[in-house]
Formats: C-alpha cells, sequence, structure tokens
C-alpha cells in the first residue's frame, strides 16, 4: 500500500512539473513574441532612401532621371563626372519624397579635393537654379585640398555650411568612409550633426535663433533660404570633375 501511495504521489508530482513547465514555455514564447514585435516595430520606423541597388526614389533636381554621371558601385552611389562637363553642368540628387521633421543616417566619402553637401528644405522649383537656394546645407569636404576649407570653419566638412561651425574636426581621411546622423525637428527647434559618433553641430532650426544666424551669413539676403520647413532631402554635385560617394542611406520620420 504504501509502495501504491508512493507510486501515485511521484506521478503527481511528475505531472506538475510537465504543466509548469508548459506555462514556463508559453510565458517565454509571450516574452519573446514580444521582444520580437518590439524590435520589428524599432526597426520599422526607419525607411531605406538608398539600399545600394538601384536609385529608386531619387532623381536629378529639378526633374528628371539619374543621369549617367552617378553610378552603383559597391554598394554606393558614386557621383563619377566625365570629361564632358561644363560649369552648367550640374547633377544634384534629390529624393522623390518631402520631409519635415526627421532623423537622416548616411555614410560620405569623398576624394581628393571633392565638394558636396546634404541639405533638406528643398523646394523644386525651376526659378530656383539650384537646391542651395532654399535648402541650408551640411557640408561634405575634403578639408585638405578644397579651397573652400580655407574660408573659415564654418566651410568645412560637418559643418552647418556658412551657418555653424564643427565643434571639433573627427572627419576621417580621403577615401574613407565617414557616418553621418543629421537630426531635424521642428517641434523642439532642434539641428543636430553626429559625425563618427561625435555631436559636432548643434543649432535651433526656427525662430528668431535661426533667422539670427542666417542674418549673419552669406544667405542674409536670399529670399526663401531655409524658409520652408518640408521640403526634400538634396545630394549635391557642386560641379567639379571630382568623385564623392554616399551609401547606407536611411531617414527615420519624427
Amino acid at each position: 500500500m504504501k509502495n501504491m501511495l508512493g507510486v501515485i504521489l511521484f506521478a503527481c508530482l511528475l505531472i506538475g512539473c510537465k504543466e509548469k513547465s508548459k506555462d514556463q514555455d508559453k510565458e517565454n514564447v509571450s516574452s519573446s513574441n514580444i521582444e520580437s514585435t518590439m524590435n520589428t516595430s524599432k526597426e520599422s520606423e526607419w525607411t531605406v532612401l538608398f539600399d545600394g541597388t538601384s536609385f529608386d526614389g531619387w532623381h536629378v533636381y529639378p526633374g528628371g532621371e539619374v543621369p549617367d554621371a552617378w553610378k552603383l558601385e559597391d554598394g554606393a552611389m558614386r557621383l563619377r563626372p566625365d570629361d564632358t562637363r561644363t560649369d552648367g553642368n550640374r547633377f544634384n540628387l534629390v529624393t522623390d519624397k518631402e520631409y519635415t521633421d526627421f532623423v537622416l543616417q548616411l555614410e560620405w566619402m569623398v576624394t581628393e579635393g571633392a565638394n558636396s553637401g546634404i541639405m533638406w528644405g528643398v523646394v523644386e522649383d525651376p526659378k530656383y537654379i539650384e537646391p542651395y537656394y532654399t535648402g541650408p546645407e551640411i557640408q561634405v569636404l575634403d578639408n585638405i585640398n578644397h579651397p573652400d576649407a580655407k574660408n573659415g570653419t564654418t566651410h568645412q566638412a560637418g559643418a552647418l555650411y556658412d551657418l555653424v561651425a564643427p565643434a571639433e574636426d573627427v572627419v576621417k581621411p580621403i577615401g574613407e568612409w565617414n557616418t553621418c546622423e543629421i537630426t531635424i525637428n521642428h517641434k523642439t527647434n532642434e539641428g543636430i550633426v553626429v559625425l563618427n559618433g561625435t555631436k559636432i553641430v548643434e543649432f535651433p532650426v526656427t525662430g528668431e535663433g535661426w533667422d539670427t544666424m542666417v542674418a549673419n551669413s552669406k544667405f542674409a539676403d536670399w529670399e526663401d533660404f531655409g524658409k520652408h520647413q518640408t521640403g526634400k532631402i538634396a545630394l549635391q554635385d557642386h560641379g567639379e570633375k571630382i568623385s564623392i560617394g554616399y551609401r547606407n542611406i536611411k531617414i527615420k520620420e519624427l
């Protein structure tokens, strides 16, 4: 009888352990699903603007297909103008879509003597010859060899061009990729540039602070410069016969 009771007790304990194990498994699966959903949600906040395989989502300013001067090479878009370029022949790229508040992440690389820029708030209209007539610019530059770097630190790589100089020079050598994050948030009136992991520029994006900066710059008399909170993002072709490159471009709207 004692042996029978022992067997029954052991069986009950075994069944209880199995049920507890099943409950734990369910909890683990549920927790895993929640974590997976959270990760997916965080990742889905970002929109890829350039995946390295096509120019989908981009066109040349102020309208038209991406020209042959821009190449797809090793997962990057590279501007490689040929010897037929003339002074008025520019191949600025702009996004098909307009943005207002966002975080933009990308990588850029320059060759010797290169000059480019990343702009936002760009209005695409034939009356504006270049994107920079409306869009403020984060400078992309060879600080060593391009003459514009000698025009002051507000013209050097990472600067809010002619408005705010980078707090320090963290640019990588020519031929290496720089990681850049640009935040434009009109809700909080913040503009932030992080280059290679270091915050180098902060500025207001609207209001009296912005107006004061512009009034003390070369853009003081430019009627439409920086006036549009919503606009396209542009990658500048400065008009020289020198290569620049961009890759891993994505955006998160705020």
